[in-house]
């Protein structure tokens, strides 16, 4: 299982999250359990260059008494830090969680551990991972995917479902901004969605055994999915398995990568129980892309680099542009107006004048501030907020077929235009 532990607030699957390990400060054997971690990491770690650096960290915290306390949760964090001080290794952790390590039993379990009781309830609660699935303007269709979770048919089915909405968008986005990883099952099956069937996908360098290929699947329901513009949505929480994806959409193609580079956490990890009640996460394998490397400690970078928060009107932005010249009339006006709307939301465009400025009443319609900005009525109709398009255009949020125009004299609003997708105008006068 890929799994970007140390990065707990993205990672679905993270053993480390608060309700996790919310466990009452316990006796246990500091000595034992930092014994456990050692010989863990001395027979598994993926690189064997620098297992020698952690064991000698490890001893040296040992025996200078760092890790003499008595708070699970605090031991853990210090080894955790010590760790990542040697290896900078972003799934490379320990943590406190007496349930999953008596699931575990003795030593790494490797991806079974993932599909005990402990693994399915998150999943379960989780739908698999696929947490949204939206129809945005311009019949683009999102699905938000916060971890690439796999229990077999249940997992496939919740993916297939994901992808059979996907399947009816004029375009695509998928949304692994908070996307932790998971596993490279998961990955394969949404991939092959996308890229032909039998291409290499990776190549995974698991300790000292025979490298293993991951393959797309031979066939998946209705078939790839080709044609239209696929986007993928990312974060520097998008991790491991996330990236995996992430790198072959770039890779192979299919969709275009929008946010910020990801957080660089290509190796694949095990579980081991640790005494007392830890389970350390350990990088026991290293994955290869088809074009040659990983993208451990660099990331994937994206084609449209945007803050994350500003990612998806991005993507939007891009995708109804696209769309746009494939409509005529009313329609062709609407994207282009929705575009622009993403565009400047993207942008963060602000009016030209100060709000109170619009403020005021038009004939039966009004323009109030709020706490949010410019709010737009018509008597008796209901509220929706102005976008500011950049000047003294605005875009009306509920309504995509209508915008905006204010009309100045000398730096004063005189008075507006309402403006239709079908060239219909509405003019009125400020009282």
């Amino acid at each position: 299982m890929i799994l970007a532990g140390a990065i707990a607030a993205a990672a679905p699957l993270a053993f480390g999250s608060p309700a996790a390990t919310a466990q009452a400060a316990s006796t246990f054997d500091s000595r034992a359990a930092v014994e456990g971690v050692r010989t863990a990491l001395r027979e598994n770690y993926v690189v064997k260059e620098r297992r020698a650096a952690l064991d000698a960290t490890l001893a040296k915290g040992l025996a200078g008494g760092r890790y003499a306390v008595t708070d699970p949760q605090e031991f853990a964090a210090r080894i955790t830090a010590d760790l990542e001080a040697v290896a900078h290794d972003k799934h490379l952790n320990l943590r406190h969680n007496p349930e999953l390590a008596r699931q575990i039993g003795t030593g790494g379990q490797r991806d079974d551990a993932t599909e005990s009781a402990y693994w399915r309830d998150i999943a379960r609660r989780q739908n698999e991972g696929v947490r949204e699935l939206r129809v945005l303007d311009g019949n683009v269709r999102l699905m938000r995917y916060d971890g690439f979770f796999w229990n077999g048919d249940t997992s496939k089915a919740a993916i297939d479902a994901g992808m059979a909405f996907l399947r009816g968008g004029d375009a695509i986005i998928i949304d692994l901004r908070t996307n932790g990883g998971g596993s490279p099952d998961a990955v394969r099956r949404i991939a092959s969605y996308f890229v032909p069937a039998g291409a290499k996908l990776v190549t995974f360098h698991m300790r000292d055994e025979a490298p293993t290929v991951s393959h797309a699947e031979a066939s998946v329901p209705g078939g790839q999915i080709t044609g239209i513009p696929v986007y993928v949505l990312t974060s520097g929480g998008t991790a491991s398995a996330a990236e995996e994806f992430s790198a072959h959409g770039a890779g192979f193609g299919f969709a275009t990568l929008v946010g910020e580079t990801t957080a660089g956490a290509a190796y694949r990890n095990d579980f081991f129980a640790v005494p007392g009640g830890f389970v350390l996460s350990a990088s026991v394998g290293r994955p290869e892309l088809p074009s040659g490397g990983d993208w451990e400690g660099k990331g994937v970078a994206p084609k449209l680099a945007v803050a994350p928060e500003l990612a998806l009107d991005r993507a939007l932005q891009d995708a109804l542009a696209r769309l746009a010249p494939k409509a005529s009339g009313a329609a062709r006006t609407e994207l282009e107006w929705a575009a622009a709307r993403y565009a400047a939301r993207a942008a963060q465009a602000r009016p030209g004048l100060p709000a109170s400025a619009y403020a005021g009443r038009y004939g039966e319609r009004t323009v109030t501030i709020d706490a949010a900005g410019l709010v737009y009525q018509r008597d008796g109709g209901l509220k929706t907020a102005l976008i500011p398009l950049g000047g003294d255009l605005f875009a009306l949020e509920q309504d995509p077929r209508a915008r905006l125009r204010f009309v100045t004299a000398g730096g004063t609003v005189t008075g507006f235009v309402l403006e239709r997708a079908d060239g219909s105008k509405v003019e009125a006068s400020k009282a």
